[in-house]
């Protein structure tokens, strides 16, 4: 019976098997039970909505329902929470492009434009249409699109240091992680960076990505000798755990603004980010210290 009632769970079908709702010629019968020629077997109609674990839960789907930042025909821009992956997968309880789908259940189109790493917030683009996806990917590889991030760094950055051209090769660990160094032979990136605040240890930095590498900005950075702060893969753990005081307890990086201009159809949008309540909060007791 479990052949022919694909997806429905073994618990479920033993369930209407005890309860009398499956029949074998009348009369009640037992899992065990197998069928021979001649027998007459009733099943009742079975309905069974599996719970997806990609699909967040209700409280994500309100959060992100209040963290859109722009929407058109044409694409929306999110407000991306930390802590959630763009998309779900094994060991997440959902993504952000599953949970808008499940916020716009009639949408005929919902596709992720780029990136955001699962600790990082901010700017986020999502196409409403094949044809808008087409057009943004072919902006980004032209680096069109103007994008803009804070991020808190250790150490005190010098200011003649403008920009960070530095190749970057992704690589794979035995347990499947990845991670991504400067590497000759990688393909080429280039951030430029500009201080926006200085603390005694730490420097708020102002950060446009002129290619868009996996983890390109956390690895340009580190590989200065000025990690950002809490960042667990490329990061200092020493300075990690000093920077809990200050209350941090995620990623210090923040998509802030986006910038796009599509000459061709005359479309042009700008959207900003705030940064969120917890960043700033460091901000202020670090001004403070």
């Amino acid at each position: 019976m479990h052949t022919h009632l694909k997806g429905v769970p073994r618990s479920h079908i033993y369930r209407i098997l005890r309860t009398g709702e499956v029949r074998i010629n009348k009369g009640r019968v037992k899992p065990t039970y197998r069928l021979t020629v001649g027998d007459v077997l009733r099943l009742p109609p079975v309905q069974y909505q599996p719970n997806n674990p990609n699909v967040p839960s209700a409280n994500r789907r309100k959060e992100l329902a209040n963290a859109i930042l722009y929407e058109d025909a044409r694409m929306l821009i999110l407000n991306k929470p930390a802590g959630m992956a763009v998309h779900g997968g094994s060991g997440l309880s959902g993504g952000v492009i599953e949970g808008l789908r499940a916020l716009y259940p009639n949408a005929p189109y919902l596709e992720l434009v780029h990136r955001l790493d699962r600790d990082t917030s901010g700017c986020l683009m999502i196409a409403k249409k094949r044809s808008m996806l087409r057009r943004l990917h072919e902006l980004l590889r032209k680096n069109g699109i103007h994008k803009q991030y804070f991020a808190l760094v250790q150490g005190r950055w010098n200011k003649q240091r403008t920009k960070v051209e530095a190749p970057l090769k992704k690589n794979f660990l035995q347990s499947g992680e990845r991670l991504v160094r400067v590497s000759a032979d990688g393909k080429p990136a280039t951030s430029q960076f500009s201080i926006e605040r200085q603390f005694a240890t730490t420097t708020l930095l102002r950060v446009q990505p002129l290619t868009g590498r996996t983890h390109q900005i956390r690895v340009h950075a580190a590989s200065e000798g000025h990690p950002i702060a809490g960042d667990s893969k490329y990061g200092d753990d020493k300075f990690n755990q000093q920077m809990r005081y200050y209350t941090l307890k995620r990623l210090f990086l923040h998509a802030e603004k986006l910038e796009i201009h599509l000459h061709d159809i005359n479309y042009r949008v700008t959207a900003y980010a705030p940064l969120p309540a917890a960043l700033q909060q460091v901000l202020n007791r670090l001004e403070t210290a």
